[in-house]
């Protein structure tokens, strides 16, 4: 019989794999940090900063206050690098054991026929502008685009960046070209035998190796998702990973269990086998969701689509890209985590010149009640917040319910004494 799974294990489920149940986790040495970073597979990057950006804040959600600095050396310190930036979900920092997977799909994922890439690439003196970059690169060392200067500069459909520029996405996407540092947040290109650790194994897998591996990966870092979310987590079309979750399902690597979720409807769910001695200890009570944090809209708990309507009944927005007057919640919305619920979420800008982090709105979702236990774990998590960004200071603009705000003010004062 198929294993039927509670609202509450799934949930616990899906955090626990994304590092998110334990209310004190070790010490954020680098070694606990790329442990955490592995089992989610990977941090998404952005550009946008009204706090700490994306891939900082993921980490801080699972560890807590850590040193910025240290994600930087295991990213772009050659004697300390762990992880590379390539596509995975999105632009992402990933573990370099990964590297063989990600090589093969390289030239392919981005060399579509029919592309706008391909199209721009027949045309020779396009070809010429990438050999002359790549033999730049290759002579001088890691290179910025604004190390290019092109005084032929007219706009162009790609966002208007100059040919350099092109290029340089254009070899960095083949995997000719790596990312090896950066600075100010602008990418430095380098060829991939100055960037990767000796170490790293470079023979690209199959596609087909790849394929699964992604697919098997991915359903592990889910904890427990429905068969068409699994490739969500590598921003892979189902058609493409059917046959490998089909293979994997009839090897017994993957196992179908059962849940009723808050769509009202019984689904059928898949759990890797590693996972499945998890279910036991959360039914036991050896494992709970025990920790409040906050998440940064680009994480990877959000990966897969739906999810959070279906099991928590939320719907976590992206309202950046959205004019202000259509947006619900705000600019850059943080969804509060507590315990295995979905609670709330708050719009924050830290002031890096005065140190303090404004918040512009602060919700809790229909039917949650500011009482005491969430407000102390809110105020506990926010006050770890401020320190991960040196901000000493706190103002709430708006809050819905609005006793919350002044409750959550209140005991963060407390705590601060």
């Amino acid at each position: 019989m198929t294993q039927e799974l509670s609202l509450s294990t799934v949930r616990t489920l899906i955090l626990h794999a994304q590092r998110l149940t334990s209310a004190s986790p070790p010490e954020p040495t680098l070694d606990v940090m790329f442990d955490a970073i592995q089992q989610v597979l990977c941090l998404q990057i952005d550009t946008l900063q009204m706090v700490h950006r994306s891939h900082y804040v993921a980490l801080w959600s699972r560890l807590g206050t850590y040193d910025p600095a240290d994600l930087d050396r295991l990213a772009y310190d050659p004697e300390q690098r762990r992880l590379f930036e390539y596509w995975f979900h999105a632009a992402c920092l990933i573990p370099l054991a990964f590297f063989p997977y990600l090589a093969t799909h390289m030239a392919r994922r981005y060399d579509y026929p029919g592309t706008n890439t391909e199209r721009w690439l027949q045309q020779e003196p396009n070809q010429q502008i990438v050999a002359r970059v790549y033999e730049r690169v290759q002579a001088e060392g890691g290179l910025r685009a604004a190390d290019f200067v092109d005084k032929q500069h007219r706009s162009e459909p790609w966002w208007g960046w100059k040919p350099a520029k092109r290029a340089l996405e254009v070899l960095y996407n083949r995997g000719d070209l790596m990312v090896g540092d950066r600075v100010n947040f602008q990418r430095v290109y380098d060829i991939p035998d100055r960037v990767l650790p000796d170490w790293v194994e470079r023979r690209a897998t199959t596609y087909e190796q790849a394929s699964r591996w992604m697919v098997e990966q991915s359903a592990r870092a889910q904890g427990v998702a429905a068969f068409r979310q699994i490739g969500d987590y590598t921003h892979t079309v189902q058609r493409d990973t059917r046959p490998y979750l089909e293979a994997l399902v009839e090897e017994g690597i993957l196992c179908v269990v059962e849940a009723d979720l808050l769509d009202g409807k019984r689904h059928d769910l898949l759990v890797h086998r590693d996972n499945l001695p998890l279910i036991e200890q959360i039914e036991d009570g050896e494992i709970r969701a025990e920790r409040t944090t906050f998440l940064n809209p680009f994480d990877s708990l959000f990966y897969a689509d739906k999810r959070d309507q279906q099991v928590w009944g939320f719907e976590k927005l992206i309202e950046m890209y959205k004019p202000q007057d259509q947006r619900i919640y705000g600019y850059y919305c943080l969804p509060i985590l507590h315990h295995d619920r979905l609670v709330g979420r708050f719009d924050p800008k830290l002031d890096r010149k005065t140190g303090r982090l404004i918040i512009k709105a602060l919700y809790l979702e229909p039917g949650v009640h500011p009482d005491d236990e969430l407000v102390q774990a809110v105020a506990e998590a926010m006050q770890d917040f401020m320190t991960f960004h040196q901000a000493t200071d706190l103002v709430i603009e708006n809050s819905e319910p609005v006793d919350f705000g002044p409750k959550l003010e209140v005991t963060l004062a407390a705590l601060s004494v």
